[in-house]
């Protein structure tokens, strides 16, 4: 079905924007869910709290892109529950994404800038690489893929997926230093 179906079915209030919904992303959503969360049974309650978000804000938002706008409802609310478990000592699963951005992106810079503002740069910043650096960049740090994954994905060696990861995040930090952001 088509995004803008899905979308009318949301501002009509029919509960068939739900199950569309499922149908057409829910294998995206527990994917993106468990690649951050390593646990199915937080992953699908993620995935059902990312449902009931969508449901709460469509209307009155109206999204241009349905999967950024899902994918980025997922991966938000798992980052949540990701935290609270960490907060709590409860998580078996870190991520080691945070820490190789963590090198780039420490607690200074958040200070100095605001996640939006970053965030644009780092958009900025992939839009000028190259389509496989930029995917790889993205699979890793927004889907949380592992580097197995990804390799097997772009039919790469792990290795070579790690030196693009690599990389990448040198000269992400080369080109924010760049911007006058301090690192």
């Amino acid at each position: 079905m088509e995004d803008g179906v899905i979308i009318e079915l949301y501002f009509i209030r029919d509960e068939d924007a739900l199950l569309k919904t499922e149908e057409k992303y829910g294998k995206l959503c527990h994917k993106i869910a468990y690649n951050i969360l390593n646990n199915r049974e937080d992953a699908e309650e993620c995935v059902n709290d990312t449902y009931k978000e969508m449901w709460n804000s469509i209307p009155p938002k109206k999204p241009d892109n349905l999967t950024a706008f899902i994918c980025g409802i997922t991966r938000n609310l798992s980052l949540k529950r990701l935290e609270y478990l960490k907060r709590d000592k409860r998580a078996k699963h870190l991520t080691e994404s945070f820490d190789e951005l963590e090198e780039i992106l420490s607690s200074n810079t958040a200070g100095s800038i605001s996640e939006e503002n970053i965030g644009k740069l780092i958009s900025d910043f992939l839009r000028g690489r190259g389509r496989d650096e930029r995917n790889v960049f993205i699979r890793k740090y927004y889907f949380f893929d592992s580097v197995e994954e990804i390799a097997a994905r772009y039919s790469f060696t792990e290795s070579k997926v790690k030196n693009m990861l690599y990389r990448t995040r040198q000269r992400l930090k080369e080109y924010l230093i760049k911007e006058g952001i301090e690192l």
